[in-house]
């Protein structure tokens, strides 16, 4: 198993995996489910190094992206001393082996070498079997709230009550 950046040659896998997260969270999860992705903004993410994965007998297992930067989800709690984890998908024939266990604690080394104090995610809508997940990975579930302003971020986000996580470093 390795874990590194994604890189441009990944994008047709990457948007099989958010397809088939997608199918899964409509049959799971019923209500606020990823939308389609822009490539662009996939692909300036991985230009920028912010994609990951973890590559398991050369087939991607699981996909996630990070920003540093995210005022516009976590508001006044945004002073530049976290890393924002976005968009865990996992190859479901990988399904099981809990890789947000594993992106939690590579997300704690890659913090403190970025000199972050938290690593924070958020989620739309109230699932409590993936709040209780989240939870088990070791990230402090700091409740439920709507966005003030959700213009310009990506379709889920609009008028959805948003799930707040962090995991102090």
């Amino acid at each position: 198993m390795t874990i590194s950046n994604s890189t441009l040659d990944d994008i047709l896998e990457i948007f099989r995996l958010y397809k088939l997260a997608t199918d899964y969270q409509k049959a799971a999860f019923p209500g606020n489910v990823w939308p389609e992705f822009d490539k662009d903004f996939i692909a300036s993410e991985v230009i920028e190094n912010r994609q990951f994965k973890i590559v398991i007998d050369n087939q991607i297992a699981c996909i996630w992206a990070i920003t540093f930067y995210d005022a516009q989800i976590w508001e006044e709690k945004e002073n530049n001393d976290a890393i924002y984890l976005h968009r865990i998908a996992t190859n479901p024939e990988f399904r099981g082996k809990n890789f947000v266990q594993l992106v939690a604690d590579w997300s704690k080394d890659f913090g403190k070498k970025e000199n972050k104090k938290f690593i924070r995610m958020d989620t739309c809508g109230q699932n409590n079997r993936l709040i209780n997940h989240y939870k088990s990975c070791g990230f402090q579930f700091l409740g439920m709230k709507k966005l003030k302003d959700s213009s310009g971020l990506q379709e889920h986000y609009q008028n959805a009550e948003v799930c707040f996580f962090e995991m102090e470093l």
